[in-house]
């Protein structure tokens, strides 16, 4: 399957071989450098484990995004949606390497690194909806190994090349590095990504009806006058409450952190039905509409249960690999394990996935890749826990310990394992979201399966730092694997196994 330029003749850099390659490493690369290689920059910065540990919080936008999913349906097309995410986030990128060098930036980076997730998560939602825009079920099945192997390609390229980068040359070169990179894939997407949908309603019609939400900005003035006004009272208001709840002071920013999502999901809880009234209301809105075709199906609450805790163990192992490198006292080898042991491993385990799913079924797949995806937290715990000497005498030293060839040579086999094994699970995750989309709600759909399946991750990501800070590496590692039992049980239950004619909405 290609797709036809204007003179009939297919164009070689219009292939969907080609984009549906530059897309998702475009996808992948972002992503990498805000979940993953931040938490080498952040640690590298010694920051501790468990405000690293909160930097899973910048996943909330790939858990909320299918909030907005429908606008991305419904307003413009994927591809002017793909192309001004991409502009963003390289003007973002560059803003954070030049702020890595100042002494005040590790705090504006963070802030920084939460609004691109929110540009990435919205890049995420319009190439998922472009592909299953632009292939038809068969061109989807058969490129899912491209655009896998796209998306480890660059998470290696960025825990790989810019991690290394950053830690010898400096993290102003990795993050620009990183921009860079991006900026090309731009480009290369304004001239050569093809036009495969018309445009529903123009984008600037959005921005006139956001404009027209009066308390939406009523509350931005709000908070910015408060922002002005805050070394008027801040002051005296903190040393007041302070000497009225002296506990107060020896709460850190993880705690109030962890305060602040419990009083969310508190609020949550009490306003449910209203916030529930507000998205429903109108049942026949495309935006409504989107929800409950979602929602709406046989089997669905078992499907919506193993979409959220499938990846529950890996995402806690996941946020806690990169600081456990660093304080084994291998930073400097942690590139090219990720680029020259890490890279062709993920690939053979992203096309083997691919090839398995289409010769054997997904029902026949699913099972054995997610338990080797998973088994991999076992062998890092025993791996953390035959080096734990290393890991006490290299955590926070300038000079570290070398932990010797062999141990050198058993991580890079533990990491080649991990990335082979992450390549099967994510073909298999990928296809079975693919297979909960309807027709008419690709992107919104694929949204809210891809929202679905990042709750784990963050909860469990942010719990990753407290644990593995006071049970240590090893233990951690062990209970990370426990969490991955409840999604793997829930395999013999699922729909959406077999073919696509399961996907039926319930009739009234």
């Amino acid at each position: 399957m290609s797709v036809q330029n204007s003179n009939g003749k297919s164009s070689l850099f219009k292939l969907p071989h080609v984009w549906a390659f530059t897309t998702y490493f475009a996808e992948g690369l972002p992503y990498t450098l805000i979940r993953m290689v931040s938490s080498v920059f952040f640690r590298d910065m010694r920051v501790s484990l468990e405000a690293i540990g909160l930097t899973s919080l910048f996943g909330v936008p790939w858990v909320v995004k299918f909030l907005w999913g429908p606008v991305i349906d419904q307003f413009g097309t994927k591809r002017k949606w793909i192309l001004i995410m991409q502009f963003l986030l390289v003007l973002l990128f560059i803003i954070i390497a030049f702020l890595s060098r100042l002494p005040y930036g590790i705090k504006l980076i963070a802030g920084l690194f939460f609004v691109g997730a929110v540009l990435s998560a919205t890049h995420d939602i319009a190439i998922d909806g472009y592909y299953m825009e632009a292939l038809d079920k068969q061109g989807q099945a058969k490129f899912v190994g491209y655009r896998v192997m796209a998306y480890r390609l660059a998470m290696m390229a960025g825990t790989g090349i810019i991690v290394t980068i950053g830690t010898t040359a400096g993290w102003l070169s990795a993050f620009f590095a990183g921009g860079s990179f991006l900026c090309l894939l731009f480009f290369y997407h304004v001239f050569f990504l093809p036009h495969v949908e018309e445009e529903k309603i123009k984008t600037h019609t959005l921005l006139k009806r956001v404009l027209r939400i009066k308390f939406l900005i009523a509350g931005v003035i709000l908070v910015l006058i408060l922002w002005g006004m805050r070394s008027l009272f801040w002051k005296r208001l903190s040393h007041n409450v302070v000497t009225l709840l002296p506990f107060l002071k020896s709460i850190s920013l993880a705690g109030w952190v962890a305060i602040g999502l419990l009083i969310l999901l508190i609020g949550l809880a009490i306003f449910k039905n209203r916030i529930k009234w507000l998205f429903f209301r109108d049942k026949e809105s495309f935006y409504s509409r989107a929800f409950f075709d979602y929602m709406d199906r046989d089997k669905m609450a078992v499907a919506i249960a193993f979409i959220i805790l499938m990846r529950t163990g890996e995402s806690a192992l996941s946020s806690m690999v990169a600081p456990f490198m660093v304080d084994l006292g291998i930073k400097v080898h942690y590139g090219w394990l990720s680029g020259g042991v890490g890279l062709p491993f993920s690939i053979i385990g992203a096309m083997a996935g691919g090839f398995w799913i289409s010769k054997f079924s997904l029902r026949k797949t699913i099972w054995p890749c997610l338990l080797a995806q998973n088994l991999t937290n076992l062998i890092y715990m025993g791996l953390a826990l035959s080096l734990t000497k290393y890991i006490t005498v290299n955590t926070g030293a300038d000079v570290v310990v070398f932990i010797g060839s062999f141990n050198l040579f058993l991580v890079a086999c533990v990491h080649a394992f991990d990335q082979f094994a992450g390549g099967l699970g994510t073909a298999v995750l990928i296809t079975f979201l693919m297979r909960t989309c309807l027709e008419r709600f690709k992107a919104a759909h694929f949204a809210i399966g891809t929202g679905l399946m990042n709750i784990s991750g963050v909860l469990s990501g942010v719990a990753s730092g407290f644990l593995a800070e006071r049970l240590g590496y090893g233990i951690f590692f062990g209970i990370s694997f426990l969490l991955s039992i409840p999604g793997m049980c829930l395999i013999f239950f699922i729909p959406f196994l077999d073919n696509t004619s399961q996907i039926v909405t319930k009739q009234n």
